[in-house]
C-alpha cells in the first residue's frame, strides 16, 4: 500500500560528496585528519585558507570527542558521512549540527529524568566544544504528532513540550515541532511505502502495548506510528540535510530515521542507560 505524495528534491543531494570525481569516503590518519580514498584532505586546505585557525580543527578529533564510551550506545551509523558533515562545519566555521527527536510519555510536566537527560546532552556538546571552539548546535524536534497519535491531549502536549523548551533553551539548545515541519512540507514529498515489515511490527506493537492510548487496536496504533515515521523521516531529512541524528533507540529501529543522515546511537541519561526520560515516572527514579 502506498500513499501518493508529490516528491520535492532535497536542498542538498545525499550522494557522497566528491571533489574532482573523487568520493569523500576514506579514513582518518594518525593526526586525526580525514582523508579521501585518494589520500586528499577533506575539506581541502584552500577551503580553510581564509581563516588559518580552521587548520587546527580536525574532523577525527571532533568525532572522537562525542563518540566516547560515556555517551555511545552503539558504534555510529555511517561514520564516514558523519566526518563529512563535521568537515563541512569546519569549512564554514560553524558549530557541528545535531538533531534528535524528543517524545512525550504519560507526564504533562517536566521532571527530574528530563533534566538529567538534558544535562547529559549538554555534557556531550561541551565535549565537542572542548575539541572545536565553535562547538555543537543541537535542535530538539518535539514529536507532537506521535503524542497526539498515542492519545495525549493537546493541552498536555503543549504543557510538557513547553517546559522542555524552556529547560533546553537554558542550555543553549534549540527546538522545533515535528508537526510544524510536516505542515511546512505540505505535499512536497514522494510516494511512501506504508507496508510494515514483520520484525518492525513486532517491535512497535510491543511498544504500543505500553504507551498507545489512541483510537483503535494496539496493532492499528503500531501501524499508524510506522506510517507516520515513514513520512516524517523524509520531512526531517529535507529540513536538516547536513545534521547528525542522535537517537536513544538501538540500530534495530534505524529504518524509522532519515535514511541519508548519519546516526549517533547515544545513551539517554548516563552510560549503560537508554530508557527515554519522557517515559520515566518521577516517582520511580532510574
Amino acid at each position: 500500500m502506498t500513499a501518493e505524495i508529490a516528491v520535492a528534491p532535497s536542498p542538498l543531494s545525499r550522494e557522497p560528496v566528491t571533489d574532482g570525481g573523487v568520493m569523500h569516503c576514506g579514513t582518518v590518519d594518525r593526526s586525526g585528519q580525514y582523508r579521501t580514498k585518494a589520500g586528499n584532505e577533506f575539506p581541502p586546505k584552500e577551503a580553510l585558507h581564509r581563516n588559518p585557525s580552521k587548520n587546527e580543527a580536525n574532523p577525527g578529533k571532533i568525532l572522537t570527542s562525542f563518540n566516547a564510551r560515556k555517551f555511545r550506545r552503539e558504534q555510529p551509523g555511517d561514520p564516514h558521512l558523519m566526518l563529512q558533515f563535521i568537515s563541512r562545519a569546519i569549512a564554514f566555521d560553524e558549530p557541528v549540527p545535531f538533531i534528535m527527536y524528543w517524545g512525550k510519555g504519560p507526564r504533562a510536566t517536566l521532571a527530574d529524568p528530563d533534566i538529567e537527560c538534558i544535562e547529559f546532552l549538554n555534557a556531550m556538546t561541551r565535549q565537542v566544544r572542548d575539541a572545536y571552539p565553535p562547538g555543537a548546535r543541537l535542535k530538539l524536534i518535539f514529536t507532537d504528532t506521535h503524542a497526539a497519535l498515542n492519545g495525549h491531549s493537546q493541552a498536555d502536549i503543549r504543557s510538557y513540550f513547553g517546559e522542555i523548551d524552556v529547560c533546553a533553551r537554558g542550555r543553549g539548545f534549540d527546538t522545533c515541532w515535528l508537526g510544524d515541519l510536516v505542515r511546512a512540507a505540505g505535499s512536497e514529498l514522494g510516494p511512501i511505502d506504508h507496508d510494515m515489515p514483520q520484525d518492525m511490527a513486532s517491535r512497535l506493537t510491543a511498544s504500543a502495548r505500553k504507551w498507545y492510548r489512541g483510537e483503535g487496536t494496539i496493532e492499528r496504533g503500531a501501524l499508524k506510528y510506522y506510517q507516520a515515521n515513514m513520512l516524517e523521516k523524509r520531512v526531517v531529512e529535507r529540513a536538516f540535510p547536513d545534521s547528525i541524528m542522535i537517537t536513544f533507540n538501538s540500530s534495530a529501529l534505524r529504518s524509522l530515521l532519515p535514511p541519508h543522515l548519519p546516526v549517533f546511537y547515544m545513551y539517554s541519561m548516563r552510560r549503560g542507560f537508554s530508557v527515554k526520560p519522557w517515559f520515566i515516572s518521577p516517582d520511580s527514579p532510574p
